[in-house]
């Protein structure tokens, strides 16, 4: 199916946290116009079972479409882990998701073999970067560890005091007795506690933000494909749907990228 260059790339996430990848995509393509749905009526996707989060990731996709998207970024560690491969068997439009870009650069960047993966509890159960770790670097030794109260904290504003340290202390002090080298911040919500937890794993070990990997390879992807903005110049559109609470979008988003919203569209899908 020929997609024009000048379409949108659409980005969904369960909810908020997807923000960080969207604030990644907007940095490495300014030009770009981007469509971002938050499933908010829904969240968390991370006690759901599989088959309920492949019907939301349809859903939400087939939501993106009608918008004409060229390119779809599923900027939920859940939904990524879970619906990934039904959403590129079901569409013909380049989908990225965000545990490979991660997982590809932790087996990049390791030097001792030992890497740690933080995230969700959803998401770490699930295993996907265990796996996609080790699809791309068989003797890669992975130590994951589930951070449930990194999101409320990140949700709060909270990244930045004792609570925050507190947390960061208590769940990671295993993984920097093990001696990893690289640590994967496996949900998207964890870059706002990136001084925090670098502070408490030390200058020997570098953290991988999956937000980050995964828009350089939106930007890899539109290069393969011949999909790039041809737009010179200038910034492109955003645009912000919800599926519930539009104001409480709005309130905690601008935390996450740093600058105001403009308006949040509720739609049902």
């Amino acid at each position: 199916m020929a997609t024009r260059q000048s379409n949108p790339i659409g980005v969904f996430d369960s909810g908020i946290g997807g923000l960080t990848v969207f604030k990644e995509v907007v940095k490495v393509l300014p030009g770009e116009d981007l469509i971002y749905l938050g499933d908010t009526a829904r969240l968390p996707y991370g006690n759901k079972s599989a088959a309920t989060i492949t019907r939301y990731a349809l859903e939400a996709t087939h939501f993106l479409l009608g918008k004409h998207i060229k390119l779809l970024v599923v900027a939920c560690n859940t939904a990524s882990a879970v619906s990934l491969k039904t959403l590129e068997d079901r569409f013909r439009i380049p989908i990225v998701g965000v545990i490979q870009p991660g997982a590809r650069r932790a087996v990049e960047a390791t030097r001792t073999g030992r890497v740690g993966v933080i995230g969700t509890e959803g998401t770490v159960k699930s295993g996907a970067y265990l796996k996609a770790i080790r699809q791309s670097g068989p003797r890669v030794e992975v130590f994951s560890k589930p951070c449930p109260l990194f999101v409320p904290i990140a949700e709060e504003g909270l990244s930045e005091n004792e609570i925050a340290q507190t947390a960061a202390n208590f769940y990671l002090r295993e993984l920097k007795r093990i001696g990893i080298d690289i640590l994967v911040l496996g949900c998207t919500h964890y870059p706002l506690l990136k001084r925090v937890i670098r502070k408490t794993m030390g200058p020997r070990v570098t953290l991988v933000d999956s937000a980050r990997e995964t828009a350089r390879e939106v930007l890899r992807v539109l290069a393969d494909n011949r999909l790039q903005n041809s737009r010179r110049s200038g910034v492109g559109r955003r645009l912000f749907y919800v599926t519930d609470y539009p104001e409480r979008f709005q309130k905690v988003g601008e935390k996450f990228l740093g600058e105001k919203l403009g308006k949040v569209i509720e739609v049902g899908i």
